[in-house]
Order: C-alpha cells, then structure tokens, then sequence
C-alpha cells in the first residue's frame, strides 16, 4: 500500500505522519522493533512470488524503453537477491539495540548527573535509483534505530517498490511499529517536494549516479548523506603474490561489477607488469572483460589504447582500465587524483608498503590482499546498510545503524542552579565519571 492509496493528500501531510508515526516508533522497545522486523521478513516470503512477478514487470519496461545494462543489472530482484534481502531483514533484527544506549555518565556534582543517550535521527527520507532491494534494507535499519522514512525509487522499479512496501505494510498491521513510519513516494515531481520537507524530514540520503546526487545536494537544505561516484582502484605492487592478485583483481571488477564497489582502474607495477599483466588479462578475458590500457600496459597486452577519461569513468560493467606505475608512491597519487574515496585496495606481501598505502590513500576503506567488493554493511555484519558515505565527515562507508542514531544530553538535579557555581564563592564541578 503506497502513500498515495492511503489517501494523504499532500508531501506535507505525508511529512506530518510520517513525523508523528516515527516519534512513536523511536520510544518501542527493543523487542517490539524486532518482533516487526520478523513480521515483515515473514511477509515479504509469503509475498515472495508476487514481488517478482512486479519486478519481472519493471525489467521487461526497462528492457523496452532501452536501459543501460548497469543499471538493468540493479533492478533485476531474482530469487536469490530476495532471499538474501530478507535474511538480511532477520539479521537487523538481531543486531545490539541502538536506542538508549549511556555514552557519557558523568556527576557534575553532587546529585546533578550528566547522561549523553542515543536516540533517533527522526525521518529519513531515500531518494534512488533502480535497486528495489535496497527497499527492504533502508526500512528494516530504519525500523531497528526507530526512525520513519520516505522512500523514493526511480520510475523503472516502481511496480516492484510498490509489492515491497505492501508486503512490509501487511506484516507490520498487528505489531507496535505505526505503518505510517514507512512511506513510498511514487512519482518524479515527488522526489523534487522530498527535498523542500526540511520540516520533518532529518537527513536525505540519496543513491544514484554522480549527476543525480549533485542534483539532491543542489536542491535542499536537508543535510545529505551519500556517495556521488564508485570510482575504486587495485593496485598490485611488485611485491605482490600473483597466486593472490589475479584472483583479488578478478573478484574486485566481475563478481558484481555494476557495484559502487567494484574496482574500474586497476594498477600494476612496472617491475611486475611483465608476468601479471599477461595472466590476469587472461583471466579477466575469460570473464568477458573488456581491457583498456595506457600506453606502458599496451607493450605488454592487446588492449584498447585508454584515454584520460578512463581514469574518471564509473563503468559499472564489464569494463577495466590498466595503468603501470613506477612505486607505490605513483599509485597513491593516482587514487588520490582520480578516486571517489570510496573503496581502494593493495596486494603486496610488504607490510610497510602495505602500511603506507593505508595510511595515504584517502578513502571511506583501504584494502590490503582482499577485494573491493567486501565494502558492503552486510559483509561489515551492520545487517545491511543504507548505503555508502564518502563524505569526510562520519559516518563513512557503509552506514548501518550507527548512522542512523544521534544523542541527546539528559541532565538530572535536585534545585541545582548555575549561580551556585559562578562568582567569587563558587562552588566548584566535581567532574566524575560514573
């Protein structure tokens, strides 16, 4: 059941409710969200059939209206991607409870104690492209930290949107969580109207391509959390182990490539170019990549001669650009000019130089002789993850749960006034840490 078919009649009203409903969901305890959490896993399996029978749906649309490959390969929701979105679900629910937890216990004075408590963010409203998937991860995180969302997916997933909320909406009708906590928006002018409900909206966060998201941080004054572009680099240095680099670059481009996390330049070093390049080109041709190379890498493969945009192109295909670089100080410059501070990774049996890479590349991870593609809060074990954050402030990375909750100061006297503790007979704090 969308928004619309719940009769709200307007962005602002569904702001409203969806502000009152999350207020009420922020104070449930731990086990009423968790008994939700499984309700809803029980209803999108019960609906499994008709969920991808709307998906099927929207891909033969795509399909029919031209969509590029990388993004056919995000809305494409087959049994196995529902299945572990589901499981997904159940693993929020056993994640630690968020809300309420004491960071900061501290006596001022006697019998005036300071207390810093976690607590909701409030509503959050998610603005993406294709990924029907992603629907049933942002709500269950939302569910578990307590917060209301207005989701936004784009017109190519939209029958498969609609089947999810349903199914969550059907499993959450004899819990404490409100249905009205989960909102789906439907239409393109919509997601403009999102963006101006900074009254009851908390934090948009956007998933999408680079323009889309410029766009989002362009026309709100919400604050915005997200990645605009999933630029990621592998760098084999010459003391790497080619038995564990050739199949760390491979995994990294082909095991899910339209990812943000996939890698779309990979970097070799002139010392070893000669015996890697030549295997993991072999490798990679098996998997139907199609090999783009700078000039130095062209001596030592056939590859299409690449061009300074390579080095700033998201593919998110089947589709790598190779550059030799002379040390491990070269590879850092380059990730540091063309990367997307997302996720960059070393193979290299050197611990120092594996040190320095860490330490120098700017990015939301660093990887040392394990693939990009591990950037993911499922394989972080947050459950799930609203998406990735390459912003320097936190969070950054995959955010699960820990970006969804902020923290509020509770003070408790007995009469205490600050004029007890200013002037020349003030009394002084005891600042003890309980």
């Amino acid at each position: 059941m969308t928004a619309i078919e719940l009769a709200i009649p307007s962005l602002v009203e569904i702001g409203r409710v969806t502000r009152d409903s999350a207020r009420l969901l922020g104070v449930l305890s731990s086990e009423a969200k968790n008994a939700a959490l499984e309700a809803i896993a029980a209803s999108l399996e019960a609906e499994a059939e008709a969920i991808l029978a709307a998906n099927a749906a929207d891909c033969e649309a795509a399909v029919a209206e031209g969509i590029a490959k990388p993004l056919y390969n995000r809305l494409k929701l087959d049994e196995t991607k529902l299945k572990a979105a589901i499981a997904g679900v159940r693993d929020v629910g056993r994640l630690s409870e968020p809300i309420g937890e004491i960071q900061i216990k501290r006596e001022l004075d006697e019998g005036l104690i300071l207390k810093r408590v976690t607590c909701p963010l409030g509503v959050l409203g998610v603005i993406f492209e294709a990924r029907p998937d992603a629907v049933i991860q942002i709500t269950s995180l939302a569910i578990k930290s307590g917060n209301g969302v207005i989701l936004k997916g784009g017109k190519e997933a939209l029958r498969s949107c609609q089947a999810i909320v349903k199914a969550i909406h059907d499993g959450l009708k004899n819990t404490d969580v409100p249905a009205n906590a989960v909102q789906l928006l439907t239409t393109r002018e919509e997601t403009l109207g999102l963006l101006q409900l900074d009254q009851y909206v908390d934090l948009i966060i956007p998933r999408g391509s680079n323009s889309f998201v410029r766009f989002v941080q362009d026309n709100t004054r919400i604050p915005v959390l997200g990645h605009a572009e999933g630029i990621c680099h592998l760098y084999v240095d010459k003391l790497a182990d080619i038995e564990k680099a050739v199949p760390v670059t491979v995994d990294s481009k082909t095991q899910y490539p339209a990812a943000c996390n996939a890698i779309e330049t990979l970097l070799v070093n002139r010392e070893i170019a000669a015996k890697f390049l030549p295997l993991v080109a072999e490798a990679l041709r098996e998997q139907k990549v199609e090999l783009r190379g700078d000039e130095a890498t062209c001596e030592f493969i056939d590859a299409v001669p690449a061009s300074q945009e390579d080095w700033m192109t998201e593919y998110s295909d089947l589709i790598l650009a190779i550059k030799v670089v002379d040390s491990v100080e070269e590879a850092i410059k380059h990730i540091n000019t063309y990367g997307s501070k997302h996720t960059e990774a070393i193979v290299t049996e050197n611990a120092e130089i594996a040190k320095k890479f860490l330490a120098e590349v700017d990015a939301a991870g660093v990887y040392h002789n394990c693939s990009t593609r591990f950037a993911d809060g499922f394989r972080y074990g947050f459950g799930a993850e609203v998406g990735i954050s390459t912003q320097q402030m936190p969070p950054r990375g995959p955010v699960g749960l820990e970006g969804l909750v902020t923290y509020k100061y509770q003070v408790v006297g007995a009469g205490h006034i600050v004029a007890t503790y200013a002037g020349k007979d003030a009394k002084p704090f005891t600042h003890k840490d309980l």
